[in-house]
């Protein structure tokens, strides 16, 4: 019985000792894994280099025609001839349609024939006037007839070429708006005709910003139609009141547009410049980390593990960043010139963390992207 009751408190004691075993091993792995550091992770960086950024607003402009007008018909009629086709170019002058004038014609030929006969009366009066054979007062009255009647054709004749529907200026016309055989009335739209080089930009500006604005300003122009297309105007023109419902100031500024890209009534985004220009420094916009408690870079430097060892890892810099040019953002305090800033990656970062810097691909950094480029 004793022997059995050693037996079984031997088997135990080494069931017991097994199990320790096991349990040390288990929490000697744990240790080691605790200290695990992970691998440097792979990032871009840039030098940080102080630089001229321009002072200026974003503001979304309005296009305009210097010359724009809807051709209307003048006086009544019905259309005998188109000679245009719609969206097609013209010169000023060129006859876009004809009114039936066959009624004018008609009382045109009969009017000059009274004319005719007017001016031959008027002759004979004056020849017996000088031979005295007929009175001052007859001679006025056929004088009177011949001014009459030549007054009348031309009466008519200004009727016939009110019915001649022409190009006020050259430019582009637009969708036509009549048929051959179609009755006018007098007002009735024919067709756009739109002159798009140059062509008007128009923006509002805060009235606490427009005394920066002067006459003669250069300003930069873009559009989400036309990626990558940067247009360059001058202002020609300030508003002389308030707008009272927005407080903003009308600007108007005049582009070459040669290839007609830009049409009436296209909403553009316009940078104005509004001041002098300052020094900033000008990062690409993958490189900020934004948060709601502050905007950060990571600022990669030398740093010592709790070993002491020195290895490449980054700290978070707080930074202020206002405004932004194409892949660019400026930053305006927070980093000094010569701080080695990560430029992508930022996302997977944290205080501290080991690095590796691999510049064969970087991300954008142009203050204006081409679309090949984007």
């Amino acid at each position: 019985m004793a022997k059995r009751l050693i037996l079984m408190l031997g088997v135990v004691l080494v069931l017991l000792t097994a199990l320790g075993f096991v349990k040390f091993r288990q929490i000697e792995s744990a240790v080691h894994a605790s200290a695990f550091q992970p691998p440097p992770e792979a990032v871009t960086s840039v030098v940080a280099q102080r630089g001229q950024w321009p002072v200026s607003m974003s503001v979304i402009g309005t296009m305009e025609a210097v010359h724009g007008v809807v051709v209307s018909a003048d006086l009544p009629g019905t259309v005998a001839r188109i000679n245009f086709d719609s969206g097609k170019a013209v010169h000023e002058g060129d006859v876009l349609v004809e009114l039936d004038t066959r009624q004018e014609r008609a009382q045109l030929a009969s009017l000059e024939a009274q004319s005719e006969l007017a001016r031959a009366t008027f002759g004979r009066t004056q020849e017996l006037l000088n031979a005295g054979v007929i009175s001052r007062a007859e001679y006025d009255q056929a004088t009177s007839q011949q001014k009459a009647t030549e007054a009348n054709v031309a009466e008519i004749r200004a009727t016939i070429a009110r019915k001649t529907i022409r190009a006020p200026f050259s430019g582009i016309l637009g969708i036509r708006k009549v048929n051959l055989g179609q009755y006018l009335p007098a007002g009735s739209p024919v067709v756009s005709n739109q002159s798009l080089n140059p062509i008007y930009v128009n923006v509002g500006v805060p009235q606490q910003v427009a005394a920066q604005v002067h006459v003669g300003g250069k300003l930069r122009l873009t559009t989400e139609d036309l990626a990558g297309k940067v247009f360059n105007g001058t202002v020609t023109a300030i508003d002389s009141e308030v707008d009272e419902a927005t407080r903003n100031i009308q600007v108007q500024a005049t582009l070459s547009n040669p290839e007609g890209k830009l049409r009436p009534g296209m909403f553009v985004q316009v940078e104005l410049p509004v001041g002098a220009n300052r020094a900033v420094i000008a990062l690409p916009a993958s490189a900020i980390n934004y948060a709601p408690y502050g905007d950060s870079v990571f600022v990669i430097t030398d740093l010592k593990d709790p070993k002491g060892q020195t290895y490449r890892g980054v700290r978070q810099q707080f930074v202020k960043v206002e405004g932004s040019r194409g892949d660019q953002v400026a930053v305006i305090s927070g980093l000094n010139p010569g701080d080695e800033v990560v430029t992508s990656g930022v996302f997977k970062l944290r205080n501290g963390a080991a690095v590796q810097v691999n510049n064969k691909v970087q991300p954008g950094n142009s203050p204006a992207p081409k679309p090949e480029d984007s």
